[in-house]
């Protein structure tokens, strides 16, 4: 008979120092990783655990703690990658705890191109479709084939497909009504084998012209993505940030209409439905956010959408900057601003 896996340990009083891009001092009361399907059962069906209150940390770049955590942390590190020959398709697959980066680097490699404009976002592949990730004209959605997610009440393992997931820009399900109440353990996306380069976005255009090239391939499209999120936005190991710390608000055209009588330089995108998309980056921007702060947060100096630690800062600075900003925005163009990390 094969020997029984061991049980995962609970660890107490954990510094998510680590465990946060942010780099925000907080500690997990009680700790647990979870690398496997069998760990997240032991959990469920363990005569006290299974009754606790939970909490789901993936890669933490989606997060503002201001607090310990009380509930028991489910770590998620679920590993694996896999690719299938779906005739004119890939689906590949991976588990909740890869690095997100890594793994679009790794379907490259296996000549499954499709995620390309996504890569360099920082977290893991599980916490993607909770936030349906989109960078540079492509969303998660765009390329969802279905997840595998357990729940913590019954401790069964159900598959999702998209319509399931109700998608939305930087929302899900998972977001909503499941957020938790289920733990995502692997995702796969269908990647067409036609593959055309997504360049619709003008500073990839522009990296195409500089280089001179007409028909790129799958890899030099992922490594302007790069060049250009690294000249925009900081890297978390060496400032602490969450990325874009705000959704870009979308208007009707009769609110895009009247900010821009008031500020006609305002960047702004119209979208199929008839509304518009403004650049959130830029509406702080114009309230002379950048570079200020708050006690250790402040605005990155290159990009306004970007909090960061500029050292030893807490929770509730980053909260205070950001509720500021808000305001700020709110007078002056009487635009609300919705921040994308989850605040704790």
């Amino acid at each position: 008979m094969p020997t029984p896996s061991p049980a995962p340990q609970i660890e107490c009083d954990v510094d998510l120092r680590p465990y946060n891009s942010f780099g925000l001092p907080a500690k997990a009361r009680r700790l647990v990783r979870i690398g496997s399907d069998a760990d997240l059962h032991w959990v469920v069906n363990h005569p006290d655990w299974g009754r606790a209150s939970k909490f789901i940390l993936g890669g933490g770049s989606n997060l503002v703690l201001t607090k310990d955590l009380q509930p028991l942390v489910l770590k998620v590190e679920v590993p694996g990658r896999r690719i299938f020959d779906a005739g004119a398709d890939w689906v590949v697959e991976a588990g909740a705890g890869e690095r997100w980066h890594e793994f679009v680097r790794w379907t490259l490699e296996q000549g499954a191109p499709g995620l390309e404009n996504l890569s360099l976002i920082p977290g893991t592949v599980g916490a993607a479709p909770v936030q349906n990730i989109g960078a540079y004209g492509v969303e998660v959605k765009d390329r969802f084939e279905c997840l595998d997610t357990l729940d913590l009440m019954s401790g069964r393992v159900v598959t999702l497909g998209r319509e399931a997931c109700h998608f939305g820009y930087r929302d899900s399900v998972f977001k909503q009504h499941l957020a938790g109440r289920s733990v995502i353990l692997r995702v796969r996306f269908r990647l067409p084998k036609a593959w055309q380069p997504e360049l619709e976005y003008l500073d990839l255009q522009r990296a195409a012209e500089q280089a001179g090239v007409k028909e790129p391939t799958p890899e030099q499209v992922s490594n302007w993505v790069c060049a250009i999120r690294r000249a925009k936005l900081p890297d978390p190991a060496v400032i602490g940030n969450a990325g874009s710390f705000f959704k870009n608000p979308i208007v009707s055209e009769a609110v895009c209409r009247e900010v821009i009588a008031r500020d006609p330089h305002l960047v702004h995108y119209p979208l199929p439905d008839g509304r518009f998309k403004l650049a959130a980056g830029w509406l702080i921007d114009a309230c002379g956010w950048k570079g200020k702060s708050v006690g250790g947060a402040g605005v990155y100096e290159k990009q306004a959408l970007v909090l960061v630690n500029r050292g030893e800062a807490r929770g509730g600075e980053v909260l205070t900057l950001a509720q500021a900003i808000q305001a700020s925005v709110f007078a002056r163009f009487g635009i609300r601003l919705e921040p994308e990390p989850v605040v704790i």
